[in-house]
This record gives C-alpha cells, sequence and structure tokens, in this order.
C-alpha cells in the first residue's frame, strides 16, 4: 500500500486557460469530433504486454474509522499545498519589485482555480439555473478539455514544455481525486478481544476504479517517459513543409513534403539529414513506436471495457428502427438471411467501402440491426427489464430464434469491420453512452483512457512519419 500511494504524493494546484487547439483529433466539446480517436482492435490479453505489475497495484483509497474519520491523503496534500503557497505570498511580499510579479502569479492560480471549481458545481451553467450537465459529463468535458489544451498544439516528437507537463499532472491529479470518494463496502472479518469473530462492512475503492485508474497512471506516465526520450534527436521539423535554412533535402524528400501536405498539410514535416538518421537513433525511434502501440492497445482495451459496462440510453433504445431490415437494406440483410455458413469477411469484400467514414455509417447501422434483433428475441422470451435483457441474453434466448441469430451475425459482422478499419472512431452507440452516462466514475475512466489512447496514436503515427522520411531519403 505505501508503494501505491506514493504515486499521489505529487501535489498540484488546480487551474488552467484552455486555449484554442488545432488538434485534428481532439475538440473542447463532447461531440462525435471531439471522440474521434485513432483506434485499432485489441484483444483484452493484449494488456498484459505493457506491464503485468501495475494491473494489480493499489491506489489510495480513503479510509473510514469507527469513531473518527482522519483526513485523506488528497486532504492533507491539498491543506500542504495551500500553506506552502500562503508561506510563499508571505515571503514574496516583503521582497523587490520583480518579486511582485511572483504573487501575481499566485494569486492567478487561486483565481483560476475558483473559477474552475464553481463552473465544475454549476455544470457549465453560468446562470446558476440548475440546467447544466450532470457531474459525470462535467468531468469529462474536463479532462477533454485539458488534453487539448496540454496536447492539442503538440504535434511532434519532443518533450512537453515544462509548464505543459506541470498543468496536465497538477490538473490530472485534482480531476482524479475523486475517485479516492467512490467506494464499496465490502465484508470484513474482525476479531474481538474476547476471541469472538464479527463480520464488518469495510469500504474500499470501487472495483472497476481499482483496477483501472492506476493502469491508467501507469500509461500515463509512460507516454510522457516516451515524449521526454527525443530530447536529443537526430531529426527536426519544418513547420507546415517550409523550406529552413539549416535542413539539406533531396529530391526524394520533397516528394515526401508534397504527399505529407496532401495529408494533413497543419501537420510538421520531420526532416533528417541527408544520409539517413543513424542505426542506432533508428532502432531507438522503433522500440519506442512498438512501446506507445502496445499503450495504445491497453488504453482502448480499458476504454472499451468501459463503454460495455456502461447503460444504454433510452434515447438510443427509443431511436433504434421497427426492423432490422431497414437499417441494414436490402442487399446486407439478404445475405445475412439466405447464407448457411455466414462469412463477414466475404460480405465485407462484396460491399467495396471506400473510406473510414462509409465504414463508421455501416458500423452504426449494423449495431443498430443488432440491437433491434436483440429486443425482438428478448421481447418473445417475454422478458421485462433492459438492463437484465443485455446481461442475460445468451443463457437465456434460444439460440434457434431467428432474431437471435440475426444478432450474432451483425455482431460479427461489427466485429470484422473494427478489425478491417482500426482508426475507426467511436460509433453513436459509444458517443450517446458518454453524453447520457451519470456514472462519475466510469466518466472519468473512459475519458482519461479515451485521451491516452488519442496520445498513444499520434505518437505511433509522428514516428512512422519519422521512419518514412529516414527511408524515402536512404532510397
Amino acid at each position: 500500500m505505501d508503494n501505491s500511494s506514493s504515486s499521489y504524493d505529487e501535489s498540484y494546484d488546480l487551474g488552467y486557460q484552455p486555449s484554442p487547439s488545432s488538434f485534428d483529433q481532439t475538440t473542447p466539446t463532447l461531440s462525435r469530433d471531439s471522440l474521434m480517436f485513432g483506434r485499432t482492435f485489441s484483444e483484452t490479453s493484449a494488456f498484459s504486454d505493457i506491464s503485468a505489475s501495475y494491473c494489480s497495484s493499489e491506489p489510495s483509497p480513503a479510509h473510514w474509522m469507527h469513531e473518527a474519520r482522519p483526513r485523506s491523503l488528497n486532504q492533507n496534500r491539498a491543506l500542504l499545498a495551500k500553506q506552502d503557497m500562503k508561506s510563499q505570498a508571505e515571503k514574496l511580499s516583503v521582497g523587490d519589485d520583480g518579486d511582485d510579479d511572483d504573487v501575481e502569479s499566485i494569486d492567478l492560480e487561486l483565481e483560476i482555480m475558483r473559477e474552475r471549481f464553481s463552473k465544475l458545481l454549476l455544470g457549465e451553467d453560468m446562470s446558476g439555473g440548475g440546467k447544466g450537465v450532470c457531474t459525470a459529463v462535467t468531468i469529462s468535458n474536463s479532462i477533454t478539455n485539458l488534453y487539448a489544451t496540454v496536447f492539442g498544439q503538440n504535434l511532434r516528437l519532443e518533450p512537453l514544455k515544462p509548464e505543459k507537463k506541470a498543468m496536465w499532472k497538477r490538473e490530472m491529479d485534482c480531476l482524479l481525486s475523486v475517485c479516492d470518494y467512490i467506494v464499496e463496502f465490502i465484508p470484513k472479518s474482525q476479531n474481538l478481544r474476547d476471541g469472538t469473530a464479527l463480520e464488518v462492512m469495510e469500504s474500499r475503492v470501487r472495483s472497476d476504479i481499482y483496477m483501472n485508474l492506476p493502469a491508467l497512471r501507469k500509461l500515463d506516465a509512460m507516454l510522457l517517459e516516451i515524449l521526454d526520450s527525443f530530447e536529443e534527436a537526430e531529426f527536426w521539423y519544418a513547420e507546415q513543409g517550409s523550406m529552413s535554412s539549416n535542413s539539406t533535402r533531396s529530391g526524394s524528400f520533397r516528394r515526401v513534403v508534397i504527399h505529407r501536405t496532401e495529408e494533413k498539410w497543419w501537420v510538421p514535416v520531420p526532416c533528417v539529414p541527408p544520409g539517413g538518421i543513424s542505426e542506432k537513433s533508428r532502432k531507438h525511434l522503433r522500440h519506442k513506436r512498438d512501446c506507445a502501440n502496445q499503450i495504445h492497445k491497453a488504453a482502448m482495451a480499458i476504454n472499451t471495457s468501459v463503454l460495455t459496462e456502461m447503460e444504454i440510453p433510452d434515447s438510443y433504445l427509443a431511436s433504434l428502427p421497427k426492423s432490422g431490415k431497414s437499417s441494414l437494406g436490402d442487399s446486407i440483410y439478404k445475405y445475412i438471411c439466405t447464407m448457411d455458413k455466414f462469412s463477414p469477411e466475404r460480405l465485407l469484400n462484396c460491399l467495396n467501402i471506400a473510406s473510414e467514414h462509409e465504414a463508421l455509417e455501416l458500423a452504426d447501422r449494423v449495431e443498430a440491426s443488432m440491437y433491434t434483433w436483440r429486443r425482438k428475441a428478448c421481447l418473445s422470451n417475454s422478458r421485462s427489464s433492459w438492463g437484465d435483457l443485455m446481461k442475460d441474453l445468451v443463457s437465456e434466448i434460444d439460440r434457434t430464434d431467428k432474431n437471435h441469430v440475426l444478432a450474432e451475425r451483425a455482431e460479427s459482422l461489427l466485429f470484422s469491420l473494427k478489425q478491417r478499419y482500426p482508426g475507426l472512431s467511436q460509433t453513436s452507440l459509444d458517443i450517446c453512452k458518454i453524453q447520457c452516462n451519470r456514472d462519475v466514475g466510469q466518466a472519468i475512466l473512459e475519458s482519461y483512457s479515451r485521451v491516452l489512447e488519442g496520445l498513444a496514436f499520434n505518437i505511433v503515427a509522428w514516428i512512422e512519419d519519422v521512419l518514412f522520411v529516414d527511408k524515402s531519403v536512404k532510397n
């Protein structure tokens, strides 16, 4: 427990100024655009490729005593930080004119902290009329906005600026401290002085947070370490494909610049020496790419599991079509119904999907038809509760039922579609779950894993760009 508590010992103050971001995968609002991160399919077993130890590390739970409850770790950190800030202000108050600027900086941070805390309580409704969003959505938006502020302008393989890194750690520590108070009660045996065994209820951090939050913190630290490892690199960047004075480029590299400009003209173009980078640097890039790729899979596995546990909103169920055929279309429906040995891969080959936008549209239609057929199958078995309906569906529904067979085939088609298009963004159901979610713990885990997934995906892409330029220059 001492080792796990030490990872939470950093004390940071709350406060940041969100800035406009040109980051192409994250926006400050919780809309479809803000959720479009590159995704690659991964099994849960990929999570073990990162580290088998941090999954079992214990976070710092809140402790309750029978007679009096001591201050939690976060309360102690907050008091120490407040006293330290007050003592600093007292020391700076007797300084010279240059120290007055430091006092103003501390006052500004306190003002920003009050502003963020007020917006969090108001649910982003500045009128105070109680029309704001729920706490879960507010915290999810806060994590998304913080990620856009810190990493939105960082489009290169280089360490974060010290002030940006401090902002990320300070404010994420404040937002994640809520999880220390999300607890569940478990039975515990306690022996009295006379030897009598007594069963009492003990509180501990909720199981999903207990398992996933330490893992996400570890992934966060690993991603920052990857960026820090490129402090002294053999490559550099040219803004928007411009020709810098200190760069020497061959004709093949000019074609690389054109290739990158057509894809994402706002992303800086990596530059390498005329002979390419050294073999040592090349091995370092490949190693960090593999690490970031595994981190991406682990973050996506956590995000997928959290989204699966979220309840399906009533608004989504109300928007489902009356029949799965109308959602899929006649051609796909005919193929699913008539084929004795259904092959989703063969069906995808026949569809000739031209872009990821078409793939996402097809995924939404397949998912809607899947839940439509599941609902019909459950209604035919006289199931009344939608919550039990989704959890116990496979065990209690006759597998020979036509609607059940069609739902299974639609699920396998959706599975193959996400495998074929690993960069597919979240579906309409996922976005609806996030927007309608009321569970604060799930909101924190989902948003935290989502932004880490996006950062890992970008790091892999940036490394691939450098390796691509290096290979082009060598050839």
